[in-house]
């Protein structure tokens, strides 16, 4: 074998590995996070869990992403520990689809249908289909597909290129001594796992080692068990992915090397112990491309029925190795819980970080409205918790701004799908928005804190003008979150009249004052205390209509507010104004 192929080989193993990466990376995107969400809401069931983990890992091609996945949800405290076991599991069998796909390179037949059935033979067909796609459709679906078929192809390409660069391997005596090396079972499992703790993926691995039976010189005895240490060295990619996380996530991660631990001690034990006792005529038959894949299926659907039932006491396992303290079950507050979902590790699937980021707006619009909700409510029932309660909320939102604002920039820099990159810039500019309605809330609920601290009360006059007009703020409140969370744009015509109608209010409710001031009924102290709310729930308002507005703007590319705004009216104004009319109706002061 000289320079040139080996040259060739690497060649073909450079391809192979940027195949493999470039597939992976398509079925992802073309998933839009589907299969993540159904790993997340995965609750109970052990056999469920591992036909769910199988199914995520073979249509992502990557038992490796699925284990780091789990880990982040583990530890975001979105899954529990005992669930993730049997996704862990079923992750190790999803991903021997890879071996049974590339074994059918070793198709022969002379029909023209069955050769076409060899990777080698459509995956150029792929390749063109994947190129036209990507060079003339702008359609983020029909890219997802194209990149999924130039992957594929370039996997195949790069799997006969390795294959016929060894095969002059055969006639080297050195190699074939070399291997023999391997034939012991302990060399050979500390082999593959060095192979694939360094390429990161097993599916890598096995794809090299189909490669290698091209020349012949790959017997079953040597294959096996470099096949068992391949699957204890794909622990390394969730091993290192659970550094720093929380004591649970880095039990997932013990948990994934156990069950391929064990599982590869059981097996070695029950197929040499047969050997020993029956002797398996194949051990030391040359190893094909398909007799891998066997094996390699064999091995983690034996692991998985072995240790399934068991999952348990692996689960105690990993509790012993990392074990509890005594702050471990101390309660955690929800908005610590909630960033935590937005783990480092979701920015490898942008789709799954994206949502991540999709539930965490929503909690912190949630938390905004929910304290201008208990401000408002302090005008007829002050208590200092409440009033305590609103400032906190306060600051768990601007603890969700920066937390938020810098993972979606992080993210931004991701490669996403038109509609999540649509959704980032929306939340982008909206967090905040956010942020500044829940501090006017707490200036209404300081101001209720201060009227009670003075021993002060509005009149009941007053008090009545303000329920009306915080009414038609909490209105305005409720359909601005919804127009943000569920980015429908058909309500923010409602929103503008509602705008136009709190401005109308509150300049209503500031001339009554003044001629209740005039006539003695109320003192100027409890003006500038009334008017400190009255602004308070203007801003409310007027940054409800830029968070609803704005949506709008990202969904037509838009972004200057004060043009879009004005062309808006200009449009709908009869239908703006139709709902102006009836609100001022429903809204009237008393």
């Amino acid at each position: 074998m000289d320079f040139f192929s080996i040259l060739t080989m690497l060649g073909g193993l450079a391809l192979f590995l940027y195949g493999m990466h470039v597939l992976g990376e398509g079925l992802s995107r073309a998933s839009g996070g589907r299969m993540e969400q159904i790993l997340e809401r995965l609750t109970s069931g052990r056999l469920r869990a591992v036909l769910l983990g199988a199914a995520v890992t073979a249509v992502i091609q990557s038992s490796s992403a699925t284990t780091v996945m789990v880990v982040g949800f583990v530890n975001s405290g979105i899954m529990k520990l005992s669930s993730a076991i049997g996704i862990i599991m079923g992750a190790n069998i999803g991903t021997t689809v890879t071996s049974w796909l590339l074994s059918l390179s070793g198709i022969e037949n002379g029909n023209f249908w069955v050769q076409m059935l060899k990777p080698s033979s459509f995956s150029p067909i792929l390749a063109i289909i994947g190129v036209m796609i990507l060079l003339f459709s702008q359609k983020d679906s029909k890219r997802n597909m194209a990149t999924i078929f130039v992957g594929f192809a370039v996997l195949m390409f790069g799997m006969d290129t390795m294959s016929g660069a060894v095969k002059p391997l055969a006639d080297v005596p050195e190699f074939a001594n070399l291997l023999l090396l391997f034939a012991n079972p302990l060399l050979g499992i500390v082999a593959g796992a060095v192979l694939t703790a360094v390429l990161q993926s097993s599916s890598a691995s096995v794809g090299i080692l189909q490669a290698l039976c091209a020349t012949g010189a790959v017997s079953y005895g040597t294959a096996m068990p470099i096949i068992l240490g391949q699957n204890i060295g794909t622990c390394v990619t969730a091993l290192l992915s659970s550094v720093g996380t929380s004591k649970n996530a880095r039990r997932a991660a013990i948990v994934h090397l156990y069950f391929n631990v064990i599982g590869t001690a059981a097996f070695m034990i029950v197929f040499y112990g047969l050997h020993k006792v029956i002797g398996f005529p194949f051990v030391d038959m040359a190893a094909e491309p398909f007799g891998i894949a066997i094996a390699h299926s064999a091995f983690n659907i034996f692991a998985t029925a072995l240790l399934l039932p068991f999952s348990e006491l692996l689960e105690k396992l990993a509790y012993l190795t990392i074990q509890e303290d005594a702050t471990e079950h101390a309660a955690v507050r929800y908005v610590e819980e909630d960033i935590r979902a937005l783990d480092s590790r979701f920015m490898q699937n942008p789709a799954v970080a994206m949502e991540q980021c999709r539930k965490v707006t929503s909690h912190m619009a949630d938390t905004a409205a929910d304290a201008c909700r208990r401000a408002a409510r302090l005008l007829h029932n002050y208590s200092e918790e409440e009033a305590d309660r609103v400032r906190q909320m306060e600051e768990d939102v601007d603890r969700y701004e920066d937390v938020l604002g810098t993972y979606l920039l992080r993210l931004s820099g991701r490669e996403l799908a038109e509609r999540d990159s649509r959704t980032l810039t929306l939340y982008l500019h909206s967090i905040g928005d956010l942020e500044r309605i829940s501090d006017h809330a707490v200036s209404i609920a300081m101001a209720y804190r201060e009227m009670a601290d003075k021993k002060m009360a509005f009149s009941n006059k007053a008090q009545e003008e303000l329920t009306v007009f915080t009414k038609a703020v909490e209105r305005i409140l409720v359909l601005s979150m919804e127009v943000f969370v569920k980015e429908d744009g058909m309500l923010v015509y409602e929103v503008e009249a509602l705008q136009s109608l709190v401005d109308r209010l509150a300049v209503e409710v500031r001339k009554r004052h003044i001629k209740r001031l005039r006539k003695g009924k109320c003192t100027i102290e409890l003006g500038f205390l009334l008017s400190d709310i009255v602004t308070a729930y203007e801003r409310i308002a007027a940054h409800c209509v830029h968070i609803a507005v704005r949506m709008v703007q990202v969904q037509e590319d838009s972004l200057e507010m004060h043009g879009y705004s004005e062309e808006l009216k200009e449009k709908d104004r009869e239908r703006i104004h139709l709902l102006y009319e009836g609100l001022v109706q429903e809204f009237l002061l008393p």
